[in-house]
């Protein structure tokens, strides 16, 4: 029996005591010496093995891929899927649990929280690491509650051709604020406030149909639906209720004051702060809030995709109030908004800088064009969207400009051939057409694409951009981390993670000629096109979905501190063993796609 096993350490924390009490029964101890092979690469492994004292290297050939101590476990694969993907040895004299194997393999097929931990698919690990997490009663396990469990009002229908004061009977009777109305093969909603109006302040008869006061642009979602989804179409349409479907039948409404019932936050309520604002000074409470809901959503054990999600939709809205409030006739006759970086790509959670820029249908006054550049960026420095260090900003007459002139600008970048002009080109792939003339982006874009279109060489040179940072292994940080602008045991997660993830995808999505911003969609249309295998695409997407987790953990401690430049650093040291094992397979799925992007593209002639 080993008494010292410790079952607090993830993944045996997932444990329950009875199972605990089999593990320790049955766990040995092994002693290893300096250099002795504990695990061969591509072996089997009959024992699970956590080091008690010493270290273990994990290495492919000579390359070093990680440093095992005190409290890891190692090797998963070995013990569930016969094959070890590494060498693991012995960097000193070490003392480890051995765990049995066919123990641990039935813990693993009766506990799936266990067995998350197991996972050789970093995506279904995530995932069920997630799930094992979930405080109870959390605001995750609310936003996956469904719609029909949450809504209050049941659905009542009148015909178009009923009064105004028949209408306000039936919500009377029914002590209901909407209604549906069925007028002429249409289905509307009117509510009370829409009937108080009518007859007060447009002095309609109450015998006037019901169907004249009716909204016909009714915003749905379905009955089975998760509440998520439901606060993302109120905070995307800025509607306070929702009509309700099951199948073809409207069945109830879902009101903003029915999601507030069950969780606390205010991100349906964010959009109409935003649109009621009147002037640029307004817009900061709200600007301010969406930063606050980040903090909150997270806390309160949100996905980060989700969050992103909501965030983006917020920080978009408020990029357009803003636009609304501060541009001249001629630049909102003229112009399009774009929003580019994280932004445009709907990645960003916690605010790090700005990235958006102009384009012109033709030339405008330019004292009002000037007036406009620093009136918007200036307003966004107010409201804590720190400048860009690459100065990707509306204030930088580079990023606003007509589209004759930008279209140049993407061709001269593309003859210069420098890492500078690569990541401007990278930057304006990510971009977005927030509002004014959105089709002026599109031809920007389908120039730039007829522009790299058959062009071998040109793709080289961008996809070479992933060599920009290294990919590190968790080992001995402090002889690698130099390549990424860090100390010892410190990830950028944004460098190292982040950065190939995004810039690969979107690498081959630009020499598939697919206009989607999102890595995701990205990724989803690869795989449609054959460019992409499914499962690697899977893991790429799981393994971003990592970096994202982790780097908001880091940029919410930074923010707290006033750090703003530790923003996406990870210490490896301060993460639990499950942790240091997800980022792990994360940094490895990187590794092999930095392998595939060079090997597609030919950068080793670089």
């Amino acid at each position: 029996m080993a008494t010292g096993f410790d079952a607090q350490n993830p993944p045996f924390d997932r444990l329950t005591q009875q199972e605990v009490e089999e593990l320790r029964a049955a766990a040995d101890i092994g002693y290893f010496t300096p250099g002795e092979t504990i695990i061969a690469r591509g072996r089997a492994s009959d024992v699970l093995h956590v080091v008690i004292k010493g270290a273990v290297e994990a290495r492919e050939g000579e390359a070093l891929q990680g440093v095992l101590g005190p409290r890891d476990s190692f090797d998963s694969r070995a013990l569930v899927h016969r094959a070890a993907g590494e060498d693991f040895i012995a960097a000193e004299e070490t003392l480890c649990f051995l765990l049995p194997g066919a123990l641990v393999r039935a813990l693993i097929a009766r506990n799936p929280a266990f067995a998350a931990f197991f996972y050789a698919d970093v995506s279904r690990k995530l995932e069920a690491f997630a799930e094992a997490r979930r405080p109870e009663g959390g605001m995750e396990g609310v936003l996956r509650a469904r719609v029909r469990d949450a809504m209050r009002h049941r659905a009542v229908t009148i015909p178009g051709s009923a009064t105004i004061a028949e209408a306000g009977q039936a919500m009377r009777e029914a002590d209901v604020n909407a209604l549906f109305v069925r007028s002429d093969g249409r289905v509307g909603v009117v509510t009370g406030m829409n009937l108080g109006k009518a007859a007060v302040l447009r002095g309609l008869p109450l015998d006037t149909p019901v169907a004249e006061v009716t909204h016909f642009d009714v915003v749905s979602v379905e009955a089975d639906d998760f509440l998520f989804d439901a606060l993302l179409a109120m905070t995307r349409h800025s509607k306070r209720r929702l009509g309700v479907r099951d199948g073809d039948a409207w069945v109830g409404f879902l009101e903003d004051i029915d999601l507030l019932g069950q969780f606390a936050g205010n991100s349906q309520l964010i959009p109409g702060r935003i649109d009621g604002a009147r002037s640029v000074e307004e817009l900061a409470a709200p600007a301010r809030a969406i930063q606050d809901q980040v903090e909150r959503l997270w806390r309160q054990g949100v996905k980060v995709e989700a969050i992103a999600e909501i965030t983006s939709d917020l920080n978009r809205r408020l990029l357009v109030r803003l636009f609304e409030l501060v541009a001249p006739p001629s630049i909102r006759e003229q112009g399009c908004l774009i929003l580019m970086g994280s932004e445009g790509r709907g990645e960003q959670t916690v605010r790090t800088d700005q990235d958006n820029g102009l384009l012109l249908a033709g030339p405008v006054p330019e004292a009002e064009l000037a007036a406009f550049r620093e009136a918007f960026s200036g307003a966004l420095d107010s409201y804590g969207f720190p400048p860009c260090p690459g100065n990707v900003m509306v204030r930088n007459p580079l990023w606003s400009q007509t589209l004759e002139g930008m279209t140049r600008q993407l061709r001269g970048w593309i003859q210069e051939r420098t890492p500078e002009a690569a990541m401007n080109i990278a930057i304006f792939l990510d971009a977005v057409a927030l509002t004014g003339r959105l089709a002026l982006l599109d031809e920007a874009k389908a120039a730039l694409f007829g522009m790299m279109r058959g062009e071998a060489a040109l793709m080289a040179h961008f996809a070479y951009l992933i060599e920009s940072f290294a990919t590190p292994s968790l080992g001995v940080l402090g002889t690698i981390m130099a390549s990424v602008g860090v100390g010892e045991d410190a990830i950028d997660i944004k460098k190292a993670g982040i950065f190939p993830i995004v810039h690969g995808v979107r690498t081959m999505a630009l020499d598939r000629g697919i206009a989607a911003t999102a890595t995701s969609g990205r990724i989803d249309a690869l795989v449609a096109g054959g460019a992409l295998e499914e499962g690697l695409g899977r893991e790429l997407l799981g393994a971003l979905r990592v970096f994202m987790a982790y780097r908001i953990a880091s940029q919410i401690d930074a923010v707290r501190r006033g750090n703003v430049a530790a923003e996406a650093l990870v210490r490896p040291s301060a993460l639990t063993s499950a942790d240091r094992d997800i980022l792990r397979d994360s940094l490895r799925v990187v590794r092999h796609f930095r392998e595939v992007i060079g090997t597609r593209f030919k950068t080793s002639v670089f």
